[in-house]
C-alpha cells in the first residue's frame, strides 16, 4: 500500500487562521480533482494535521470533529475515501492546559506519521508528504518519505526560502 500523507489546512481547504466552521471550510483550486489523481494513481490518503487552536482555545475537539466529519463526508460525494485522519492538538503556547505543551505529534515531528505506519502496512518507499508549509515536508522527510512536495494553496511561499523543495501550484499539479 502507497499512502498520500496531506496536510489540511492550505492544501485541502483554503487556508483560514484557526477554521472550525463549516461555513468557512472551501476546498483549495484542483483539491477535489488532484485528490481523485491520487486516488486513481493507486495512493490511499491520510490527512495529518496540526490543530493548534485547540490549545489555544480557540475551539474545542468536538468542534474539529464536527467539521471533519462535515468534509469528509463531502469528500465521499466525489468518491474520494480517506483513509484515515490524524491530527496534533498540541501547542506549547497554548492555553487549555491538556494540550499546552510540546510533543511529538506536531509537524515537523513524526509522531502522526509513526502512529499512522503502526495502524497501516504501507511502503515507505512509494509513499508521499504534500504540503503547503515547511514544516510539512520536514515530518515527511524526518520520516524518510522519498517525496515530498510543497503546494502554493496555501501560506504564501517565498522561493528564496524555500528553493530546495519541489513547488507545485495546486494537488492536480504534482507529477505522480
Amino acid at each position: 500500500m502507497k499512502i498520500a500523507f496531506l496536510d489540511r489546512d492550505g492544501v485541502i481547504n483554503r487556508e483560514v487562521n484557526y477554521l472550525y466552521r463549516v461555513e468557512d471550510f472551501e476546498f483549495t483550486e484542483n483539491c477535489i480533482s488532484g485528490m481523485k489523481r491520487l486516488i486513481d494513481y493507486g495512493y490511499q490518503i491520510i490527512i495529518v494535521t496540526n490543530q493548534a487552536g485547540i490549545a489555544r482555545g480557540y475551539y474545542t475537539i468536538h468542534d474539529y470533529e464536527v467539521l471533519t466529519k462535515w468534509y469528509r463526508e463531502e469528500l465521499s460525494k466525489y468518491g474520494i475515501d480517506i483513509l484515515d485522519i490524524l491530527y496534533c492538538p498540541h501547542h506549547k503556547e497554548g492555553s487549555v492546559a491538556e494540550f499546552s505543551f510540546e510533543c511529538r505529534c506536531r509537524k515537523p515531528n513524526t509522531g502522526m506519521l509513526e502512529l499512522a505506519s503502526t495502524k497501516y502496512n504501507f511502503d515507505l518507499n512509494e509513499s508521499i508528504m504534500i504540503g503547503d508549509k515547511e514544516s510539512d515536508l520536514l515530518a515527511g522527510i524526518k520520516f524518510g518519505l522519498s517525496k515530498v512536495y510543497m503546494v502554493e494553496t496555501g501560506h504564501d511561499i517565498e522561493l528564496k526560502h524555500y528553493n530546495k523543495y519541489n513547488i507545485y501550484s495546486n494537488l492536480l499539479s504534482i507529477p505522480l
